[in-house]
């Protein structure tokens, strides 16, 4: 009796320690990346757990707000970023690995306006008066110190001589998404975003396209954390994939590298 005892209790042991299948397929990957990449990242890490099987949990926020979680401590393996700043910045804070980073996509600045707005056709360049433009209206944005799409917007409307007399009129959002629903709700009767941004939101419209030598090149730098999974490596590779590269551009982003597989 003695014996079988210590065997099923030998045998229950065994059980414990051994692996079990679903915990060891149980991976999840998580990647904080810029409000603007959303529609985009959503279908690229749905391609990726259909092809692996590792789950891919996001986060999207202004690159500013994801950088400064990021600083605190927030659990993550992959960040991209918006613009150069905030991943320098990471790596500053010592929370980006630096080797892992890669300047990975392009975008482009567009004047919006709701759908049902008589302005069209607007030509953008030096002189373009955009206080004018928006009478009584609010104009809208990220917040240009320290949203990306805000300080491209705020490069953009100096550079032209449009900023000064632009400026009281401006509302100012968390994200470029943000700023984004502001304009698809009426709320602002024009608003700067990305060009990628405008094309998946069917309540606004482009009016104008600022010329891109008018603000910094708009780049999204990826990199892993430095406290990121192992497996976040196959991850970052993927999305710098062909696979990955036809969903970014149908999205209309640029891929500003070659792809590795």
């Amino acid at each position: 009796m003695a014996t079988r005892l210590l065997a099923f209790f030998s045998l229950l042991l065994a059980l414990a320690a051994a692996p079990h299948p679903s915990a060891a397929q149980d991976k999840t990957i998580t990647i904080f990346a810029a409000a603007s990449m959303k529609n985009a990242v959503d279908d690229i890490n749905a391609a990726y757990t259909k092809a692996t099987g590792v789950k891919v949990v996001s986060s999207y926020a202004a690159s500013s707000a994801l950088a400064k979680q990021l600083e605190q401590g927030a659990p993550a393996d992959v960040f991209a970023s918006a613009d150069l700043d905030w991943m320098d910045y990471g790596v500053q804070k010592k929370v980006i690995k630096e080797d892992t980073r890669v300047n990975l996509l392009g975008n482009r600045l567009v004047l919006i306006a709701p759908t049902d707005s008589k302005l069209t056709n607007v030509t953008i360049g030096q002189g373009f008066d955009l206080a004018k433009l928006a009478g009584d209206g609010r104009i809208t944005t990220g917040d240009v110190q320290a949203v990306p799409v805000g300080k491209y917007a705020k490069a953009a409307l100096e550079k032209l001589g449009a900023w000064q007399a632009a400026a009281p009129k401006f509302a100012m959002a968390e994200s470029v998404r943000a700023a984004l629903a502001f304009v698809a709700r009426g709320e602002a009767v024009l608003g700067i975003v990305y060009e990628t941004d405008a094309k998946v939101e069917p309540k606004v419209k482009i009016v104008g396209a600022f010329p891109q030598e008018s603000y910094p090149p708009i780049v999204y730098p990826v990199g892993l954390t430095t406290t990121a999974k192992p497996e976040a490596a196959a991850y970052l590779n993927f999305l710098r994939s062909s696979a990955a590269k036809a969903i970014f551009e149908k999205y209309g982003f640029s891929f500003l590298i070659k792809p590795v597989s």
